[in-house]
């Protein structure tokens, strides 16, 4: 089966620290990583090694990191020619601070590239797709292209990540089979837990599938007929990377999704893969734990 993703790629530049520095305080790196980043490739580069061809619509520069990026992807079989090259300008890139005591991250982004557009999205021929998946990034382009996608494809199954509070954001949410809300957005909104998020927005997400992930806590999911299920969190013996569990997350949902599962069993299945990728620096060999 063959899955698109709109959204992001970066450069992640990641230093490694023993504690994450207080402000105004110099520490040493203990070691320096620059890796592809971004949150639709990391998703798609899970998918890949579950078993899936895959193709990705972003943006990129035409500069030594762009072309790293698009490299980075070609060992995964990630299908690029949707993507949208500009001649000038920096591609994406995340400056990540990495604790080693806690395994968490703090992440400074900065980018000067357009986001990708529904034009953009216009030519790409949507029959060769069995999964269209959306960062929610750009609401107003994001909206038509979903409104694309229901009009020419209507039977074509379609997910969403609400990753951050956008303005105009929650336009998108009635249109997608599935939408994965983050722990971040649901704080954002004044929330505490998932459960009250999805209770929340069950009204506006029509029949969708909803996932909400947090952390430590584990997950939230809510069928299209309004059940609630919880899962507790699989952390590793030590953990060692969170960077990207959330994109590890959603690969596991789409993918349990596309095979039919019990809402239920995705959930859980989806927090034993997270759980997996923050033992682990970066990526590969994540399949070798389904």
């Amino acid at each position: 089966m063959r899955i698109l993703a709109i959204g992001t790629a970066t450069l992640d530049i990641i230093n490694l620290v023993d504690r994450y520095p207080r402000e105004d305080e110099e520490v040493r790196a203990l070691e320096q990583r620059r890796v592809r980043g971004g949150n639709a490739v990391n998703t798609l580069v899970v998918l890949s090694q579950l078993g899936y061809d895959c193709g990705w619509g972003g943006v990129v520069a035409d500069e030594p990191d762009g072309r790293h990026i698009l490299g980075d992807l070609e060992p995964y079989r990630i299908d690029t020619t949707a993507c949208v090259r500009y001649p000038e300008g920096i591609t994406p890139t995340s400056y990540v601070c990495l604790s080693r005591a806690t395994g968490s991250r703090t992440i400074v982004h900065y980018r000067d590239l357009p986001e990708y557009t529904a034009e953009d999205f216009r030519r790409i021929e949507l029959d060769a797709w069995d999964w269209v998946h959306f960062e929610g990034r750009n609401p107003r382009e994001t909206a038509q292209m979903q409104a694309r996608l229901k009009r020419q494809r209507p039977q074509l199954k379609c997910s969403l990540e609400v990753e951050k509070p956008r303005p105009a954001i929650e336009a998108l949410f009635e249109g997608p089979d599935v939408v994965m809300f983050s722990r971040t957005y649901a704080r954002a909104c004044g929330y505490h837990d998932g459960a009250a998020l999805l209770r929340s927005l069950r009204p506006q997400t029509g029949s969708a599938t909803l996932f909400c992930a947090w952390g430590e806590s584990g997950a939230f999911a809510m069928d299209g007929a309004g059940q609630l299920f919880h899962s507790p969190a699989f952390p590793p013996s030590a953990v060692v990377d969170t960077l990207g569990a959330g994109d590890v997350f959603n690969a596991a949902v789409i993918d349990g999704m596309l095979k039919g599962q019990p809402v239920e069993r995705v959930l859980v299945d989806a927090c034993r893969l997270a759980g997996r990728k923050c033992g682990m620096h970066g990526f590969d060999g994540i399949a070798e734990a389904c």
